[in-house]
């Protein structure tokens, strides 16, 4: 070591003293070991600073790609939401008049009922007075035929025989004419029946058109609110059955058609209708449940999606983060009513929200609290501004959705609802 850090006198010299200062070859050693070391981390900070900074500028600028391509993405969500309800509103409209036209024709149809039945009734007496009318000819005939022997044999006299033959051709005059009104008559009833057949089928054939829209617009209606319950891991027959439990006392489901009051089977369009109706009912019902089950993004305004659900720097990160200006209004997801209003450690102002079927959501880092412990609130209500209250880096919004108390992916619920809202 000597030789490279040979042995060494620091003199320091006053005007009336003389020192110095020996530095041995270790400790040579170690202060240059030492300035080696400061002059390689100053080195490495420094690249380390610079890489930081190209490496954030091109953060920031893939970050203001993505906010872009969101935010294109959101308008054309929000195009598609419109262009949605739009055509669920005009398939109500279209729906509301099948209705309409369905109950005209069922009264329609028992109208044709009774005809039917009256025109049978009509054809029996037709045919009963006609079977009548034609033994009374034949007893007429009979009579003539005695009377006209009893005249050949001489056992009436010539008077009686005429009187007698008058009364009998006035009689069968009246039975020929009685005859021919009824097989006329009989003959209008045979073209009406004929005419009523023609248009029951006309009328069915306008039926199954009316019922086949009916059938389409349901299924188109209802299929993609399947889908919606399905992807957001919600079983659609159980949501259904919670929601009509709490509808037990106003009603109940659409009330089945009936189009016989004589205890028949019913046929085949009272089922048909029937099963539109069921339709109806289930969609009826997954309006309600769509509004308690928070399928809707919370904010209204423009906003940055910031942080996911998942683990974030080791530990897990149980919401989803939306960045906007401070004091951006914050509204309901869903239905519920209100279970915390205030300060809560690392949440900072927190609403929780209790929701349908075991949801709740909670709004946290707000500035300000628009709701109080208890209240009802409906989905779109304003519950709070946006902040940067409790433990948070910067004005946001950290929303959750939790199940039964365990945390689930919000996003579940918003990209489930994305192609029906």
């Amino acid at each position: 070591m000597e030789r490279f850090f040979p042995e060494r006198r620091l003199f320091l010299r006053s005007d009336s003293d003389t020192r110095f200062i020996r530095l041995r070859p270790g400790t040579q050693a170690l202060a240059f070991a030492g300035g080696g070391l400061l002059v390689s981390w100053t080195i490495i900070a420094t690249a380390i600073l610079l890489m930081d900074s190209i490496s954030a500028g091109n953060f920031r600028e893939q970050a203001r790609r993505d906010q872009v391509t969101y935010q294109q993405r959101l308008n054309e969500i929000s195009r598609e939401r419109d262009r949605r309800a739009a055509e669920a509103l005009a398939a109500q409209e279209r729906f509301n008049t099948a209705l309409t036209q369905v109950s005209e024709m069922q009264s329609q149809l028992l109208d044709s009922e009774t005809r039917r039945r009256e025109l049978e009734t009509g054809i029996d007496v037709i045919q009963t007075t006609l079977r009548t009318a034609m033994k009374q000819r034949e007893d007429a005939a009979g009579r003539v035929a005695a009377l006209e022997a009893e005249t050949q044999d001489g056992t009436a006299t010539a008077a009686e025989a005429d009187g007698t033959m008058d009364l009998l051709s006035e009689a069968l005059a009246r039975t020929a004419q009685e005859r021919d009104q009824v097989v006329a008559d009989a003959q209008d009833a045979l073209v009406r029946a004929d005419q009523m057949a023609t248009d029951l089928k006309l009328m069915e054939e306008k039926n199954d058109l009316i019922f086949r829209q009916l059938e389409e617009a349901m299924t188109v209606s209802v299929k993609p609110l399947d889908k919606m319950f399905t992807s957001a891991g919600m079983d659609p027959d159980r949501i259904i059955s919670e929601v009509r439990k709490g509808y037990t006392g106003q009603g109940g489901p659409l009330t089945p058609l009936t189009f016989s009051t004589r205890g028949e089977e019913p046929s085949a369009d009272t089922e048909r209708a029937n099963r539109i109706l069921g339709q109806m009912d289930r969609l009826n019902l997954y309006r309600i449940a769509a509004e308690k089950a928070p399928f809707a993004v919370p904010l209204k305004d423009a906003f940055r999606f910031t942080s996911g659900f998942g683990r974030r720097w080791g530990r897990m990160h149980e919401g989803t983060d939306f960045a906007a200006p401070h004091g951006t209004s914050i509204y309901s997801t869903a239905d519920g009513v209100v279970t915390f209003a205030g300060w809560m450690s690392g949440y900072g102002r927190l609403v929780k929200i209790q929701h349908e079927f075991g949801i709740e959501t909670r709004y946290a880092h707000m500035s300000k609290i628009t709701v109080k412990v208890g209240e009802r609130v409906s989905r779109g209500q304003q519950v709070g501004a946006m902040g940067n209250t409790g433990r948070s880096t910067g004005t946001h919004l950290h929303y959750e959705v939790r199940v039964g108390g365990e945390a689930v992916n919000p996003m579940i619920y918003i990209k489930a609802a994305n192609d029906v809202f």
